[in-house]
């Protein structure tokens, strides 16, 4: 088989084929790029992991025609695959989300923000549609109401990994179309990170759990990594984005901050930052 992938989040499926023992002759991945604030070139994920495992790489998709394979896996390659590449080669792909809710670039991000209580992972046909094949094999995952999105992608990824050997060791047999409401989980746009404090406490905290939300803070970008959802009891009636010592206000209940960080400063704990930052009383974050 060749195997498809670019991220993270494809390391471990790429890892457990390889240790399960299936011929893998090509690896197939996005170009090097420029990540992080270095100014060379470094491989995906991906190519680091294939290079470590002996495995030879390639990133012109067409490739795939040239080893022999029998089959194709792709896992967050992040490129529609050509249908005369599909026409020659049959493709299987694992999607993190239960099909066919959540079909697009983003499925683990959507979830998290829809306040959905469950995901899972799905072995699928790729066909020439957007996550469209029939499936193969399904896991359902409760999602924890703490977790962040980088946690999920993890553990997806790893019951993805065992749920894709299960099923090519013992035959993928005849793809189930999917049944179900269609919804599509678009990639996140930049200003959705941006906290709307009018919104309720429930719907930041998810926000924040995908990574990068912000606000500003005396005209100043103010990111929240860490927050945690406050019982009614602790509540302190603050507007929304009003700052009490750890707490904030918002549309609808408040927020306990755990983790912030001031625009050109390291992350810290919220109580280090209130200490420094000498908040005068009714001070609101959002201005």
């Amino acid at each position: 088989m060749v195997f498809l992938g670019t991220p993270e989040v494809a390391c471990e499926p790429l890892r457990a084929l390889y240790e399960a023992g299936f011929e893998i002759p090509l690896v197939i991945t996005r170009p090097d790029k420029r990540r992080g604030r270095g100014k060379s070139l470094s491989p995906s994920p991906v190519k680091a992991l294939a290079i470590e495992l002996g495995l030879p790489v390639s990133s012109q998709v067409d490739d795939v025609l040239t080893v022999g394979a029998e089959l194709g896996v792709v896992v967050a390659y992040g490129r529609i695959i050509k249908p005369h590449i599909l026409d020659q080669l049959a493709m299987i792909n694992l999607h993190f989300s239960l099909l066919p809710r959540w079909r697009g670039a983003a499925p683990v991000e959507r979830a998290i923000l829809a306040g959905d209580h469950e995901t899972g992972v799905c072995v699928m046909e790729v066909d020439e549609g957007l996550d469209t094949g029939g499936i193969y094999r399904q896991e359902t995952v409760v999602i924890d109401a703490n977790e962040t999105v980088d946690e999920l992608r993890g553990r997806l990824s790893n019951i993805g990994a065992a749920l894709m050997v299960q099923a090519l060791r013992d035959g993928l047999g005849a793809p189930k179309a999917q049944v179900g409401e269609i919804t599509y989980a678009e990639k996140l746009k930049p200003e959705e990170l941006q906290i709307d404090w009018s919104k309720s406490a429930l719907e930041i905290h998810r926000l924040v759990r995908l990574g990068g939300a912000w606000t500003t803070h005396r005209g100043k970008r103010f990111k929240l990594h860490t927050t945690q959802l406050i019982s009614p009891e602790d509540h302190q009636e603050l507007a929304p984005g009003e700052v009490h010592h750890d707490q904030v206000g918002t549309g609808e209940g408040e927020l306990r901050m755990l983790v912030v960080q001031p625009e050109g400063k390291a992350r810290q704990d919220a109580t280090s930052w209130r200490n420094g930052a000498r908040l005068s009383p009714g001070e609101l974050l959002g201005t």
